[in-house]
């Protein structure tokens, strides 16, 4: 589990009126935490519906990479700074893998079933098996080491994995959250 892709997410309920304060330090430690290794990304979900919840999504190569931002003197420094902006303390989460799919922003708000949370990923990967694989054989057939079949699943599969985790299944679920976590 130490080199699976994890996901950093934090919760700051932020004290109305100071959220140009928020904003400006946001503006400071996004910037700081992609500098750190493993660092893969960050999104920011800024309050909708009149609350005051931001959340930041950090995804990492390592847990160990990711020990490294969240234990640093560099992100102390900067948490301690915008505490007095904050309700209360943050809150913080971290998911591994496929589960992040599927948890709602909302914590409040339940899990999706599994049976659903079959359905969905289903329905996203099958097209890809049988679209990515025709898309890529001329490619397989020009480079024949790439025609192996052990290196062409795996180049299949590394596009699949890609293709899941950072493109399809984040909007996807977005989409059809509503029935997701009916």
């Amino acid at each position: 589990m130490d080199n699976a892709i994890v996901t950093l997410v934090i919760q700051h309920h932020v004290i109305a009126g100071v959220e140009p304060q928020y904003e400006a330090w946001l503006n400071e430690i996004v910037p700081t935490a992609q500098r750190f290794a493993g660092h893969l990304g960050v999104n920011i979900i800024r309050p909708h519906g009149g609350v005051g919840v931001y959340t930041i999504v950090l995804r990492f190569d390592t847990h160990g990479h990711l020990r490294d931002w969240v234990e640093s003197d560099t992100r102390k420094r900067l948490t301690e700074q915008v505490a007095s902006l904050l309700v209360s303390g943050e809150r913080i989460e971290i998911k591994t893998g496929l589960e992040y799919w599927f948890t709602p922003a909302d914590s409040a708000q339940k899990q999706a079933k599994r049976v659903k949370q079959f359905l969905v990923t289903l329905s996203a990967i099958f097209p890809l098996t049988v679209i990515v694989p025709r898309v890529l054989r001329p490619l397989f057939e020009a480079v024949p080491v790439l025609g192996w079949p052990i290196v062409s699943n795996f180049v299949i599969a590394v596009i699949i994995v890609f293709l899941m985790v950072y493109l399809i299944m984040p909007h996807y679920t977005k989409l059809i959250s509503r029935w997701l976590f009916s």
